[in-house]
């Protein structure tokens, strides 16, 4: 009943580990680009690990039956998600934009997708919420929405995020601990 909203996490967590997992080289202005990356990578690294904590927790009621207990921990795992994703986009603006050639488009436009996500979770949150307990072919239909939404939220936000991790930026990132993909790869998902 829970597979595709599964399936469609897993998406978003994909989202999260190439957002935080770059590599690269110095550069010129490496001190000013290394301080801004370092602001972002401290502030990130909890944050994607409460997100992808909350996408296990959803994924591991894929096959629960109580339909209170799905919805319980959908409910309990959005909200996480849009407290994580807003703390995400305050970290991305208090560091200011990166001292790079676009940086204040690539911030604003990060910022604005990752704000996006926070509002587009709370949504989420309230429709699972708002779903009939009662009545499973109806929690399923409902689900099955909620999950396809959720595959279209990665893709759409995936863009401005990628922006703000390429050249330089990237590079700077990489070298962060709190932005290194090898210390926040989920567990191996059964699917």
């Amino acid at each position: 009943m829970n597979k595709k909203l599964a399936a469609a996490l897993s998406g978003g967590t994909a989202l999260l580990l190439a957002l935080t997992g770059c590599s690269g080289d110095d550069d010129q202005s490496k001190k000013k680009l290394d301080d801004w990356a370092k602001k972002v990578c401290d502030q990130m690294q909890p944050q994607v690990k409460k997100i992808l904590d909350a996408n296990k927790s959803i994924a591991s009621v894929q096959t629960e039956e109580d339909s209170k207990k799905v919805q319980q921990t959908d409910s309990a795992g959005f909200q996480v998600s849009v407290d994580a994703y807003k703390a995400l986009a305050n970290a991305v603006q208090d560091a200011g934009a990166p001292p790079v050639k676009d940086g204040e488009t690539s911030q604003k436009n990060a910022v604005k997708a990752l704000n996006d996500l926070s509002t587009a979770y709370a949504n989420l949150k309230k429709r699972s919420d708002a779903l009939d307990t009662g009545d499973k072919n109806k929690f399923g239909e409902g689900l099955r929405s909620i999950g396809g939404d959720i595959a279209k939220l990665s893709g759409q936000s995936s863009e401005a995020l990628k922006k703000l991790q390429e050249g330089d930026v990237g590079k700077a990132m990489a070298k962060q601990p709190g932005c290194q993909k090898n210390s926040l790869s989920p567990a191996p998902s059964k699917s």
